[in-house]
């Protein structure tokens, strides 16, 4: 009989456990407060909604609701620094009511209150800055002790009272920061036009990382089953830059990083990139990271047969249970169950696989089908 912790380090360890892993509850594997209070009524609870990711309107699930869903993780979080002084402002825009908040590096998010399903990035604070004035932007302190305190002992007491895997929440966003900090629009023109500002956006925010992990690890690097990076590097059907620009800038820092990790730890590496990003996997393999996550079987040549057969010697896979975009919010549940059976046929022979959503349980996904999703991958996922 597996624990839910052996189970997962089985499937990483590409070996097949009594079932295939079910996860639920990250920053790229949650679901949505509002698809989770329909999801929780229709179960028949009745709980508190808490809020585990702010831009992303996430909610925690409870414990009921992970062990109805036989789910086989739990997380762990670091915190803000303590002399951070974050908060929501309400402001009026447009004719309408916003919620705004401006995190650690000064970048603003905004959420209607009339549709407050997420906020959306509406102020990058360097995008009118020269190299020198974003050489001196003030970069939040990534190893100050107040993030960790505590982590050691909520890692433990998941490790010693409990089953579970202890998996780490998102971290090492070492490219998507730097677009955040100066804009999308404006990075890709410093892509080409000034390189040199990329390249120093990029080593601020390896910098800032490297601390982070640094006292992360000596806080929980031997009690994390599994840590969580990552960046989207494309799109629906693509790279979002030429792979020359990421081989060049972006990748020899992301490696630097997860070596880094993996000197410190014995944990699975798990790297989240959303869209068509088949180009880039053999460049992630050479980073070091041992799990591709959220495997988005709708985006182009990302068909789960192409990646088991290509990669799945090679890399976990941890996600890519259902088309997210078409089936899992449209279709009948019975066609959610029959998604799921086809895609654990393909995906779970010779273990390295974990069930999840593609990304997370959007807004919209009706609780019938949140259901069906997991009672499925708890039914077809057995060896």
């Amino acid at each position: 009989m597996f624990t839910s912790r052996q189970r997962l380090l089985t499937a990483l360890s590409h070996q097949q456990p009594d079932r295939v892993p079910i996860d639920l509850g990250g920053n790229q594997t949650g679901i949505h407060k509002n698809a989770y209070q329909r999801m929780i009524a229709h179960l028949g609870l009745r709980e508190e909604i808490v809020i585990s990711d702010l831009v992303q309107q996430l909610a925690l699930p409870s414990e009921q609701v992970l062990e109805r869903l036989h789910v086989d993780t739990r997380y762990i979080w670091a915190k803000g620094a303590e002399s951070f002084k974050g908060g929501i402002v309400c402001r009026q825009k447009e004719g309408r009511l916003w919620q705004d908040f401006t995190d650690e590096f000064g970048v603003t998010w905004s959420m209607p209150e009339d549709t407050p399903n997420y906020f959306d990035l509406s102020h990058s604070p360097l995008a009118e800055m020269t190299l020198a004035q974003i050489r001196e932007w003030p970069f939040p302190k990534g190893n100050d002790p107040s993030r960790f305190a505590g982590l050691r002992e909520r890692a433990l007491e998941l490790r010693q009272e409990t089953p579970y895997a202890v998996i780490s929440g998102i971290s090492g966003v070492v490219y998507e920061i730097c677009w955040y900090l100066r804009g999308m629009e404006n990075l890709f023109i410093d892509m080409v036009e000034r390189p040199e500002v990329l390249e120093l956006l990029l080593d601020r925010t390896l910098q800032f990382w490297m601390d982070w992990f640094h006292l992360f690890l000596e806080e929980a690097g031997d009690v994390v089953d599994v840590v969580m990076i990552g960046d989207d590097l494309a799109g629906q059907s693509g790279p979002l830059v030429p792979p020359r620009i990421y081989r060049t800038y972006v990748k020899p820092r992301q490696k630097k990083l997860v070596q880094f990790i993996k000197s410190r730890t014995k944990a699975k590496i798990w790297y989240h990139s959303c869209g068509s990003i088949i180009q880039y996997i053999p460049d992630l393999i050479d980073n070091g990271i041992d799990v591709l996550n959220p495997v988005q079987i709708s985006a182009r040549n990302m068909a789960p047969e192409n990646l088991k057969k290509q990669f799945g010697a090679q890399l976990a896979f941890w996600g890519g249970g259902i088309d997210s975009q078409g089936i899992l919010p449209r279709a009948s549940a019975e066609m959610v169950r029959e998604a799921i059976r086809q895609n654990l046929l393909i995906f779970k022979p010779g273990g390295g696989y974990v069930f999840n959503n593609v990304h997370n349980i959007q807004a919209d996904v009706p609780a019938e089908n949140i259901v069906a999703m997991y009672d499925a991958a708890f039914e077809f996922g057995a060896y």
